[in-house]
C-alpha cells in the first residue's frame, strides 16, 4: 500500500468511529477476496474496451473472470483469496492473543489509525454542522498477499490479462477517489517469483502480432 488505506466494512463502532475496517478475529486488516476479483475484473474491462479488436480478449477475460448470472458451467477460472498480512506473523500474534500476552485491540491499533474529516461552509469558511466523520485507517506500506487459486493451469493469456488487471490496480478500498487507497499490484508464481512485467509483455507482443 503507498498510501493510507480503509477496507470498509459497512458500519462503526458506537462512540469511537464511523467507518470501522474489515478486520479479522486477532485484529488483522483484510481486503476480501470477492472484492479484489470485482476490482481486477473492472480494471480488465477498461482496458479490453480500448482494444481496436478486443473480441478474443473479451472472451479471454470471460473465462478468467466469469460472467454475471454464471452458472456451474461459465463460472471464472480463477477463484481470489482475502488479502492479509504475512501468514507467520498472524499465527505468531494470534499465539500471544490466546497466552492472554497481546489483545486484539492492540494488534489492530498498531496497524491502523483514526482520521477525522468534516465539510466546510464554502461561504463562511467554517465547518458544516453535524457533518464531522472519523474512520479508520490501515497503515501504508503494509504489503498484503491474495492467494489466486485455479482449478486448471491457466493459458498464458489468463495470466497476461492478470498482470496488465493488476498494473492497471492503483486505488482501492473506502475513500479512493479522496486520496487514499493507492496501491501497487504485482502478480507471483507459486516460488514468490514477480512475473508481472513477463506476462504484461507477452500481453504487449499479442496486440502487437494481432493488430499487424
Amino acid at each position: 500500500m503507498l498510501s493510507d488505506t480503509t477496507f470498509g466494512r459497512g458500519d462503526g463502532v458506537a462512540g469511537l468511529i464511523d467507518q470501522e475496517v474489515e478486520h479479522d478475529p486477532y485484529g488483522f486488516p483484510y481486503l476480501r477476496g470477492r472484492t479484489i476479483k470485482g476490482l481486477l475484473s473492472e480494471e480488465c474491462d477498461n482496458l479490453i474496451d480500448v482494444l481496436s479488436n478486443h473480441q478474443d480478449w473479451g472472451k479471454v477475460s470471460c473465462k478468467l473472470f466469469g460472467t454475471l448470472g454464471s452458472t456451474l458451467g461459465t463460472m471464472g477460472a480463477v477463484h481470489v483469496g482475502d488479502a492479509c498480512l504475512p501468514e507467520d506473523l498472524r499465527q505468531a500474534v494470534a499465539f500471544q492473543i490466546e497466552a492472554g500476552t497481546l489483545t486484539k485491540t492492540e494488534v489492530l491499533d498498531s496497524l491502523t489509525t483514526i482520521r477525522r474529516q468534516t465539510s466546510i461552509d464554502a461561504l463562511s469558511g467554517t465547518p458544516d454542522e453535524g457533518s464531522l466523520r472519523s474512520f479508520r485507517v490501515i497503515l501504508r506500506e503494509l504489503c498484503f498477499t491474495a492467494d489466486l487459486i485455479f482449478e486448471k493451469i491457466p493459458s498464458d493469456e489468463m495470466l497476461s490479462l492478470l498482470a496488465v488487471s493488476s498494473l492497471a490496480l492503483r486505488r482501492l478500498g473506502s475513500g479512493r477517489n479522496r486520496g487514499r487507497g493507492r496501491v501497487r499490484c504485482t502478480l507471483h508464481d507459486a516460488e514468490n517469483n514477480d512475473i508481472t512485467h513477463q506476462y504484461a509483455n507477452h500481453f504487449g507482443t499479442e496486440i502487437k502480432e494481432k493488430a499487424a
